[in-house]
């Protein structure tokens, strides 16, 4: 019987053995895989010729005409906004909206199947066309500095002064955005400030409440700011020194 008990016992170590290392090899996999996948997609916009124009209907239904660089990838997913890029990091992704499904692309690849790591996307009561005061965008924060976990970086300052500008295109224009604030705070619960809540402004004074609730709990003063009439977008990802915790980077639009 203590014979039958102690292979019963070993067997169950086994197994448990071969479900782990399954789980570790699927994982590294997977993970192989979501950047080989999103590497693709940045070598087609990066080696994208010249094209005719063609005009087409974006994911909120309106008329769109994609510049040349992103055609290619709005034929293969017209739920495509734009596409998100800091220069000497990981974040070189394209940025997904779907309206009547917010929060499609938090489990699925830009292919439309299910995904662990998502892509990076607008919130749903946000518009990229029009577009609005502020664009909300999410990301998951994966470790190796991938995804939105490269935001972690903004933590320091240091790093915060080599690079002060968050390039995001939207599907008609290139622009640059100038950091404002970096900061962290929690959601769900009451203390938390409600960055997600803000999309556009009715008044001067909503605008610059938000510009004020972002400034005062930022890491560090960038020294620089912004008005009524500016566009913002703003960057989130989870942050886990506190439960339901977010990283949050703000900036704004330069306009030349």
């Amino acid at each position: 019987m203590k014979k039958r008990i102690y292979m019963f016992g070993i067997a169950l170590c086994v197994l448990l053995f071969c479900i782990s290392m399954f789980q570790v090899i699927r994982h590294y996999a997977n993970a192989q895989k979501y950047t080989e996948d999103f590497e693709k997609l940045a070598e087609i916009v990066g080696q994208s010729e010249e094209s005719d124009e063609g005009t087409e209907e974006g994911a909120g239904g309106e008329e769109v005409s994609p510049l040349d660089c992103y055609q290619e990838l709005f034929r293969q997913n017209h739920d495509l906004a734009g596409w998100i890029s800091i220069e000497g990091t990981n974040i070189n992704y394209p940025v997904m909206y779907t309206p009547d499904k917010p929060d499609f692309y938090l489990k699925h690849s830009f292919e439309k199947e299910y995904s662990d790591y998502g892509v990076p996307y607008i919130a749903g009561d946000c518009d990229p066309v029009k577009p609005s005061d502020n664009l909300i965008i999410y990301g998951h924060h994966i470790k190796g500095g991938k995804m939105f976990g490269a935001l972690m970086d903004y933590t320091e300052k240091s790093f915060y002064e080599k690079h002060k500008t968050i390039r995001f295109d939207t599907l008609t224009e290139v622009a640059e955005y100038e950091v404002i604030a970096v900061f962290k705070t929690t959601v769900y619960g009451k203390s938390g400030f409600k960055y997600y809540s803000f999309v556009n402004a009715e008044t001067e004074g909503d605008f610059d409440a938000y510009i004020k609730g972002c400034k005062e709990l930022a890491f560090y003063d960038t020294g620089v700011s912004a008005e009524y009439g500016d566009k913002l977008i703003t960057l989130s990802t989870c942050e886990y020194s506190a439960q339901n915790g977010r990283l949050v980077v703000v900036a704004k639009k330069i306009v030349e």
